[in-house]
């Protein structure tokens, strides 16, 4: 037997990669450190809105607020009862009210009955990691506390469940579809949406609500500035953002309104996570997601990096992202700039930011790399014709600058 230290590497795909079936989104809901709605995401990376940077916006002690450090990205003015009502709310915490949140601007925007059949039987999946870090530290450190381990307020531990934040969601709006959360760090929400497709093409569900929710908490912050991940000055943030997504041909064929096409959603590994490695790895998942989306990579307009503010991965994934399209150069979207880095919610971030800007037609690049070695790429087409939503018409996006 004889062992070897080399680097795995992709192996091409031979032959022609099928087809998948698009999928269409039908609604959002975002709650960001731009505001409320998604709107308010548009006007922040137009530049007419200013990130919400206070850390006095947290729900958290004098103490705690002093100590936390300087850059952040804060969801502004946030009370949970203002989209849910005040009961029931008491012992959830800020990733579940975030999701909550989400959804709720998710269904006031679609008007749907709370006894619409379709509506009862939607699923929910998510990214979140490792759901609310804070609950599960604070609970942790309550066994040690106090006199007894059993004198932790049990009204707490459900909070520490990575999946608590999509069973709440479920609960409180009825849903008895699929539910799943994925963990899977920076580019959890882009795995959430490859999940989605595949429960989608087998006919598992109808209708799914796909994305990201991540919390700021004193844990996550100094985490964060600890690790060294992340480049000198760049903010950690929070938030969630939730997309209403199903088949495309079923969509139009009952004339639901389509924001955009999802065209492919795809994931890979980069084995040991070298910077070398991720940018092939990642060059060769947006080839696989452009070829089963029917796109050419001249086709490609614009580009959503997750990496922006991750040392030694930016330029690796701008690199791949080049390499994949054949040296040309595109639109750069820099929600991250606005967001910061929000961890499980940037993949779900990173696509709103795209349906913010619409450009009729215009496809788009969602990409992600995380540290450990995973990608991602979505390949999503905005202002898509008959059945498109409103505010998908020539000129309505706001300009995001800059190029890759």
């Amino acid at each position: 037997m004889t062992t070897s230290t080399a680097t795995p590497v992709a192996v091409p795909y031979s032959g022609p990669l099928p087809r998948v079936r698009p999928l269409a989104i039908t609604g959002h809901g975002v709650v960001s450190p731009a505001g409320i709605g998604l709107d308010a995401l548009a006007e922040a990376l137009r530049g007419t809105r200013e990130p919400c940077a206070d850390p006095a916006q947290l729900p958290l002690g004098p103490a705690e607020a002093d100590g936390l450090p300087d850059s952040l990205r804060v969801v502004p003015e946030f009370r949970l009862a203002d989209h849910v009502g005040r009961k029931g709310t008491r012992h959830l915490d800020r990733t579940t009210g975030l999701g909550l949140a989400a959804c709720a601007l998710l269904r006031s925007a679609a008007g749907t009955a709370d006894d619409d059949p379709s509506w009862s039987s939607t699923g929910v999946v998510l990214g979140s990691t490792s759901g609310s870090v804070r609950s599960g530290s604070e609970f942790a450190r309550d066994t040690h506390v106090h006199d007894r381990p059993f004198l932790v307020d049990a009204a707490r531990f459900p909070n520490t469940v990575m999946n608590s934040c999509t069973g709440q969601i479920a609960i409180w709006n009825g849903l008895h579809g699929i539910n799943a959360t994925l963990s899977g760090g920076t580019t959890a929400a882009l795995a959430a949406f490859r999940y989605a497709r595949n429960a989608l093409d087998r006919g598992h569900a109808k209708r799914l609500l796909v994305g990201g929710v991540e919390e700021l908490s004193p844990q996550t912050a100094w985490g964060w500035a600890a690790s060294g991940a992340l480049t000198q000055g760049f903010p950690t943030g929070e938030g969630c953002a939730l997309f209403a997504v199903r088949d495309a041909e079923a969509a139009r064929r009952d004339g639901t309104p389509v924001l955009a096409e999802l065209l492919a959603s795809e994931t890979a590994f980069a084995p040991e996570g070298t910077r070398p490695g991720v940018a092939g790895v990642l060059a060769a998942c947006v080839t696989r997601a452009l070829e089963r989306g029917g796109i050419d990579p001249s086709e490609v307009g614009a580009v959503s990096l997750g990496a922006t503010g991750l040392v030694g991965l930016e330029g690796a994934e701008r690199r791949s992202v080049r390499r994949a399209l054949g040296g040309r150069s595109v639109t750069e979207i820099r929600v991250k700039d606005i967001t910061g880095e929000a961890y499980s919610a940037d993949g779900a971030f990173q696509l709103a930011a795209v349906l913010a800007d619409p450009v009729p037609g215009r496809i788009s690049l969602v990409t992600g790399v995380g540290q450990d070695g995973h990608v991602a790429c979505l390949v999503v087409r905005t202002g898509t014709g008959p059945g498109t939503g409103p505010g998908t018409g020539p000129g309505t996006g706001p300009g995001t600058g800059g190029r890759s």
